[in-house]
């Protein structure tokens, strides 16, 4: 089953509403490693086709590479 692109969307906009409420008192660095991990976990599932491992593993590589952007400002 195909998930739509419409969905994808909503469901990414509404976990970037609940993370940007949970951030007010993460540093910037835990930050750029959260929206790294969010960011990675959806671009994970849209290669993979809706994979769990492709969503895991995205989010995992995305959060490392957030921490590593956090880490240079």
């Amino acid at each position: 089953m195909r998930t739509p692109i419409r969905s994808i969307f909503a469901a990414s906009t509404l976990a970037a509403a609940f993370l940007a409420t949970g951030c007010a008192n993460m540093s910037e660095r835990d930050k750029d490693t959260a929206i790294g991990a969010g960011v990675g976990g959806v671009a994970g599932s849209l290669l993979t086709n809706g994979s769990a491992a492709g969503n895991v593993g995205g989010a995992a590589v995305g959060g490392v590479v957030g921490n590593q952007v956090g880490k240079k400002r």
